[in-house]
């Protein structure tokens, strides 16, 4: 019996889009892999010289889904955006009130609001964007997919330092 095809390999053939947002989803999905069974204490350990936390990891990474899909793709206003929509340094900074399990959750909750955002655009659809002039949904997803992964590899050394865990 073979083995069962994670989501991103069932879109082999499939569309641009759908493989865009199949990775992107895989790389969501090994970010929070990488924080499972993770006491608090270690998913706010810092053992790097960075703010780099497993914690701080998916804090940034919910920051910087706010900042490209909700600020950059939906053209919010920062105001109107709950919690930070940056990425910026203050992204990573954890509140005593900031749990795993809350992190986990408004991680989960601001990527299915992207999902039903990016929904109304297709992939060729630019906004305007400060610094570049115009990027594309195809632009955002691409960058989005890179910066989750790096991160997910940052994750993945973090892990391995607290407590041995390798792969997912």
């Amino acid at each position: 019996m073979s083995t069962p095809l994670w989501p991103e390999e069932l879109v082999s053939t499939g569309t641009e889009r759908e493989v865009l947002e199949a990775f992107l989803d895989c790389q969501r999905r090994q970010i929070k892999a990488k924080v499972t069974r993770v006491s608090e204490a270690d998913a706010r350990r810092r053992i790097v010289p960075s703010m780099t936390t497993l914690a701080g990891l998916i804090k940034h990474l919910t920051a910087v889904e706010r900042n490209w899909f909700q600020r950059q793709l939906a053209q919010r206003d920062p105001a109107d955006i709950p919690g930070n929509s940056r990425g910026d340094d203050q992204s990573w900074q954890l509140s005593p009130d900031d749990t795993l399990d809350s992190l986990l959750a408004e991680y989960d909750k601001v990527c299915e609001q992207n999902r039903q955002i990016a929904a109304g655009f297709t992939l060729d659809d630019t906004v305007p964007s400060k610094r570049l002039g115009n990027v594309s949904l195809r632009w955002i997803y691409t960058h989005m997919i890179e910066e989750t992964a790096q991160h997910a590899g940052h994750a993945d050394i973090l892990r391995e330092l607290i407590d041995g865990a390798t792969g997912l």
